[in-house]
């Protein structure tokens, strides 16, 4: 499917810049404090994050174009809309806070020895699964060891796993890692549990109470949750919509309570009717090159073709000018990692693209299949914009649309396409949760990139101790990746999360794609008609 490049008009967009630029000031400061426990010291429950008493009861429902490949939070094949749905239902030792740190979960108190090589944790008493049972060491031990047999990231750092005591175990690290802790916010789930595709039970907030693909998904609340006060909603209703512009008619005939848009919709949008809240993926969309396919195995190549993107015209035409340049394969949320002189790596520059395509001998340019999921008009959006783009040097792009589901076979797992566009984000709130997939010997290193250079350092950070020399590290990897043109890094894109007007409260951000809907709450009559 062959399709051509329209200008879209750029709006005058000003409460909705200052509210993004707001948010996103708001957001690197949580970020900014991102840190893992000082290594020796304890850390107890989470007493500071009880909710405070809101109003209880009601029904979410949440319009949402993609259903999740699975429900089993073990599977390294989840995508990030179904991580965003179980991060209410699962649990890991440890969770992840709006502000960036790591409060225990499963795990009531935790301890990290000073070489960073060993860590133990105490199981919070009276914690339960969803169906009552008790959760036993057992259960943790088997949740991780199914983790480290189905490949996650970090996974392969533990040496062995040991039960101290009944309520208690350690996990011993191959070597010290300061940095592990975000890891292990997997979810715990039953030994017990032989189908968890089938009878997910976790711990969370929320359990599944029914789902009918291509129809919904209904989250009931968890009356045996630890955390006092939480949640607020009685029931949380995903909606399973079949593209975008249908989830937009859905959202304006109250099909649907709230759904996540983009800014170019949020102008559509009746400001009388929806509550507005800025935010970011904390992903980064990029133009994946499949390092792998001829012509764009050679680094010369993928150079060019990113001195031809221009990232700046693509947020400006595809996103109104609301975004963030990322230019690195991490999310600049992430600010004390982040390399901050990457944001424009390579400043649009025709005639050293075309110099460099030269050099590799394809003066004249090339075809180029860009394979786009459709049902994400964002990153269709954006390939519109490319195609006119690589035209100016002579690659000839033509987008072909294709079904979630396929895309995912075919592109992510089966690393069968020239180049596509798409979001990555991370299953951890840390650097290596975006660094590693450019590891050559990655799972989900789906661009197949291949560089030694990359690897020695990336192995290195596991190793270093020192955080200075860390993050360094973490800079060094990220030149890498953009010197080497792994794929053009885009963006961060930012969007709204838009809500009835006046009927819900409580929606708060994560430096992680997720929808924490544990502390949304219905707000009472009277102010919901106010």
């Amino acid at each position: 499917m062959k399709m051509t490049y329209q200008k879209r008009p750029i709006g005058t967009l000003l409460i909705l810049r200052t509210l993004q630029v707001l948010g996103f000031l708001a957001f690197l400061g949580g970020c900014s404090r991102n840190q893992t426990l000082a290594p020796g010291k304890t850390s107890p429950g989470p007493a500071a994050a009880t909710q405070s008493a809101r109003p209880s009861g009601g029904e979410l429902r949440i319009g949402i174009t993609t259903e999740p490949a699975t429900l089993d939070p073990l599977s390294p094949d989840n995508t990030s809309d179904g991580r965003s749905i179980l991060f209410n239902v699962f649990e890991g030792l440890v969770k992840l806070t709006p502000e960036g740190n790591f409060h225990p979960a499963v795990a009531d108190l935790y301890e990290i020895r000073e070489d960073g090589r060993v860590y133990t944790f105490r199981l919070r008493p009276g914690i339960l699964f969803h169906d009552g049972q008790p959760v036993r060491v057992e259960d943790v031990v088997f949740t991780l060891e199914t983790a480290m047999q189905a490949g996650f990231n970090g996974f392969d750092q533990i040496d062995r796993i040991a039960q101290t005591t009944e309520n208690e175990l350690s996990l011993i690290l191959k070597t010290p890692d300061l940095e592990f802790l975000p890891y292990l916010t997997i979810g715990i789930v039953p030994k017990a549990n032989k189908d968890r595709e089938k009878n997910p039970i976790g711990t969370g907030p929320f359990s599944i109470a029914s789902y009918q693909t291509q129809q919904s998904l209904v989250l009931e609340k968890n009356p045996r949750y630890w955390q006092k006060g939480a949640p607020h909603l009685d029931k949380v209703t995903y909606v399973f919509i079949a593209d975008f512009d249908a989830l937009i008619r859905a959202l304006q005939g109250g099909d649907v309570d709230t759904a996540h848009i983009t800014s170019s919709v949020a102008q559509q949008l009746d400001p009388s009717r929806f509550d507005m809240i800025p935010s970011p993926s904390n992903s980064v969309q990029l133009l994946a090159l499949n390092n792998a396919v001829p012509p764009l195995n050679e680094v010369l190549v993928r150079q060019a073709i990113c001195y031809t993107v221009d990232i700046n015209e693509i947020i400006d035409a595809a996103f109104y000018g609301i975004g963030e340049p990322s230019g690195s394969p991490l999310i600049p949320g992430l600010a004390l990692y982040y390399d901050g002189s990457l944001k424009n790596p390579y400043p649009k520059d025709i005639l050293k693209a075309k110099e460099l395509l030269t050099k590799a001998g394809h003066a004249g340019g090339f075809p180029l299949e860009i394979t786009v999921p459709a049902n994400y008009t964002i990153h269709i959006d954006t390939a519109q914009v490319v195609v006119k783009q690589l035209a100016e040097v002579g690659i000839a792009a033509q987008i072909t649309l294709m079904d979630w589901a396929i895309w995912l076979k075919e592109v992510y797992q089966g690393r069968n396409y020239q180049a596509t566009i798409i979001s990555l984000d991370a299953p951890q709130a840390a650097p290596r949760g975006f660094l590693a997939r450019y590891h050559s010997q990655a799972r989900s290193n789906f661009v197949n990139f291949s560089s030694p250079a990359y690897d020695q350092v990336y192995d290195a950070i596991l190793e270093e101790t020192h955080e200075g020399r860390r993050i360094a590290l973490y800079h060094h990897a990220q030149q890498i990746a953009s010197s080497e043109a792994a794929s053009v890094f885009i963006q961060d894109i930012w969007g709204f999360k838009a809500f009835a007007k006046g009927r819900f409260g409580g929606a708060v951000h994560y430096p992680l794609y997720v929808f924490d809907v544990s502390t949304i709450y219905r707000l009472p009559p009277a102010l919901e008609a106010y």
